[in-house]
């Protein structure tokens, strides 16, 4: 990990004195608008104590100028659908031996690496939609407390389903063999008190948002894809209870039924939407729910070793994915990017945009769902998704010109989230600054 013992040793300096006060000048030839989704020339972000103090201007004196050259200087990623805490494994079955040999301990440690590879990539905030043992917690903290580098995170704890569905990790092993039948405690509900009581259980170990399974799953590997999984009272009792207690929520969705149960219970967002027919999408637009279509789990699925079932539900939902989302653009629906990031490897998130802007988006509208929508479906978006004065000093540098060629989002080449900076491919960092880890976090403002 290149410099990242002299990195702590200014982390040390920084908490001691007024090293942290460091003002810095991002420039670089242009600059990206998440707002208006136009670039503009040149780029110039003033940053001082972990916050953006001006766009453009004068280059204050004392600063430390960091000239990206022909760079576009743009907000830093947000993905929408994560699961930092799960690997990816191209063998099915063998996966699921691994992930029942493996300790905790293992687990954390292996999220912190997957945690990294996603900041590097330019991703400096994330919403983790399911996670086990609490483990997306405890990374969430560490990364707060400056423990480990990584994106800002929403986390979920565990996604809610019903028994036998897409979310209960018992599925498809014998009766049992866990010694205990799947409950709220591992996110199973069958009853609308249970919806409640599991949302009330989530947010008290520390969840930012709620995630349920309202259909089937691919991976899942007893059920039917597009099959409701929740009924119209359990998502009703679910996203009430989340949207009292203030958080958002996430319905995986594949087929078209679970999704407008879900709409009409006042879901936030949809993920997947595979099967979606026009109805379940215009309800999205008239409720202004998200779309976070997860075009990249397409890489992960072509590559992976599957049972018969599986696999022939991946092969069907791939060839959907495409044709759903350009209905989707047509009809006016709000899209966050999101990638499933563990059903293909992690840092491999940008993907998503080149996937999107194929899906008839274009370049602009594809970099909007990453930075200023995707911060709007998180409710961050006065503090993150733009480059604006009094936001959070997140910036991402890329070589040449997105609009022109969207495949640089996956070339990232600078990395500051909140002040710091973590990615200079430049080499041009002050000795100790490389890969620094964040010496101040803000996230008690994100709560």
């Amino acid at each position: 990990m290149r410099g990242y013992k002299s990195a702590l040793g200014f982390l040390l300096l920084c908490l001691a004195g007024p090293a942290c006060a460091q003002t810095y000048v991002v420039r670089a030839s242009r600059i990206f608008d998440s707002i208006s989704g136009k670039i503009s020339t040149p780029g110039l972000v003033v940053v001082a104590n972990g916050k953006i103090q001006s766009v453009g201007g004068a280059v204050p004196a004392d600063a430390q100028v960091i000239d990206l050259g022909d760079a576009t200087l743009m907000p830093g990623f947000i993905d929408a659908h994560t699961h930092l805490t799960m690997d990816y494994n191209p063998d099915y079955n063998g996966a699921m031996l691994k992930d029942l040999q493996m300790t905790v301990a293992e687990r954390s440690i292996r999220a912190t690496a997957n945690a990294r590879k996603t900041l590097m990539a330019g991703f400096t905030t994330v919403r983790d939609v399911g996670s086990g043992e609490f483990v997306d917690v405890g990374l969430r903290n560490a990364i707060n407390a400056g423990v480990t580098p990584g994106p800002r995170m929403l986390v979920a704890v565990h996604a809610l389903g019903s028994t036998g569905g897409h979310c209960d990790d018992q599925d498809s092993f014998r009766y049992g063999v866990f010694g205990h039948e799947s409950g709220i405690e591992d996110g199973v509900i069958n009853t609308p008190d249970d919806a409640r009581r599991a949302v009330r259980f989530n947010i008290k170990y520390g969840a930012d948002v709620i995630k349920t399974c309202a259909s089937g799953g691919v991976l899942s590997p007893t059920d039917d894809v597009d099959v409701p999984q929740l009924s119209q009272a359990e998502l009703n009792a679910l996203v009430e209870e989340a949207h009292t207690l203030r958080r958002k929520t996430a319905a995986h969705a594949h087929g078209a039924e679970a999704a407008k149960r879900a709409i009409r219970a006042g879901i936030d967002s949809v993920e997947h939407g595979t099967f979606l027919d026009d109805e379940a999408l215009r309800m999205m637009h008239d409720h202004g729910t998200f779309l976070v279509p997860t075009l990249t789990t397409r890489m992960g699925l072509m590559e992976s070793k599957l049972p018969p079932l599986v696999r022939a539900k991946a092969d069907a939902a791939v060839k959907q994915q495409d044709s759903m989302v350009k209905r989707a653009v047509e009809l006016g629906v709000k899209i966050a990017l999101g990638t499933d990031a563990a059903v293909f490897p992690h840092g491999e998130n940008a993907l998503e945009f080149a996937f999107m802007a194929a899906d008839g988006m274009g370049n602009a509208q594809a970099l909007m769902a990453g930075t200023s929508s995707g911060a709007e479906l998180l409710g961050l978006a006065d503090k993150v998704g733009a480059l604006k004065r009094g936001m959070l000093a997140d910036v991402v540098g890329v070589p040449g010109d997105p609009l022109d060629d969207i495949k640089v989002t996956q070339q990232v080449i600078f990395v500051m989230k909140e002040g710091v900076v973590y990615r200079d491919d430049r080499g041009a960092l002050p000795k100790g600054r490389e890969e620094t880890p964040s010496p101040r976090h803000h996230m008690g403002e994100l709560k």
